[in-house]
């Protein structure tokens, strides 16, 4: 290999490659997910949370392995077959009256709670699943999730998630160079999800929602994964959306998406083109993501 790798946000030379070598041929009869927690810990690869980032020190050996530069041990068990994906339960929602009208009377008893049990998070998944156009994915990395109900009836949700890895207006606006970008990411969260269900037609609710999400966002965060935030950011498809909603919540249009995924290596623009918006979540954001 004669130039350095960048995969999951890691450096790869020479040197690491021989550590990595080296591992699986002294452990590797022990599987691969012995050789994945080995490796974080030897490199003290963690996530905010201080959980190791074994899921992405896997991925990171998988993608090392296709491009010829090591050769795993045999998996131990049997991987999940192509196509799998996680099993999502649509919600057993009986109670679909319809919500209408202005803000001012529901405004009250709305409450925005932060997902945390296993039935929430189970009703979350139907949620998105059932009424969202995406459909619910199986998440990677740091994310929180957030339901927002009316008198015990849940009516929206939304959850934050990593950030897009390179975004040219939204790196223009902040103003930081590649390197602060990779040693600063995690102080920004994406917008992954936002649903209102279908039978709910309240007027300013979305942005009501928005503001009631990032105002508890930071401090959410950090009792989570013991980390700050200082920008949120999110994407929404030109076709569908106009974005009314986070302009009312002073969220702040930088520009647009390409219509290129990060593997459009052929420049075919196969991707839905999008707006960007961001939300600075403190004062000081181009001081904390520039630093």
């Amino acid at each position: 290999m004669q130039d350095p790798l960048i995969i999951r946000r890691r450096l790869i030379g020479e040197e690491e490659l021989g550590l990595i070598r080296e591992l699986i041929a002294q452990e590797g009869d022990q599987g691969r997910s012995h050789i994945s927690n080995r490796l974080c810990e030897l490199w003290d690869w963690r996530q905010a949370n201080g959980q190791f980032r074994q899921i992405a020190c896997r991925d990171l050996l998988r993608k090392l392995q296709a491009r010829g530069l090591i050769e795993l041990p045999p998996m131990l068990c049997a991987a999940r077959r192509p196509g799998y994906g996680p099993r999502v339960r649509w919600p057993d929602l009986l109670d679909r009256v319809p919500l209408q009208g202005a803000l001012g009377p529901w405004r009250e008893q709305i409450q925005v709670g932060l997902v945390q049990s296993r039935p929430q998070g189970e009703l979350y998944k139907g949620l998105i699943e059932a009424y969202h156009y995406l459909g619910y994915q199986q998440p990677t990395g740091a994310q929180l999730k957030y339901i927002a109900c009316y008198e015990d009836r849940p009516i929206a949700c939304l959850s934050f998630g990593p950030a897009a890895w390179k975004i040219a207006p939204r790196d223009q606006f902040i103003g930081w160079s590649a390197a602060q970008r990779e040693q600063r990411l995690p102080w920004v969260v994406n917008n992954e999800r936002f649903l209102i269900v279908p039978w709910v037609q309240i007027r300013f609710l979305a942005s009501f929602l928005l503001g009631q999400c990032v105002r508890r966002l930071r401090q959410d965060w950090q009792g989570v994964y013991n980390h700050d935030l200082a920008l949120a950011e999110t994407f929404i498809e030109t076709e569908r959306f106009a974005g009314h909603c986070y302009a009312a919540a002073n969220w702040i249009c930088v520009g647009q998406t390409q219509g290129r995924g990060r593997n459009d290596r052929l420049k075919e623009r196969a991707q839905p083109i999008k707006t960007i918006w961001l939300y600075p979540l403190r004062r000081d954001f181009r001081q904390i993501l520039c630093a």
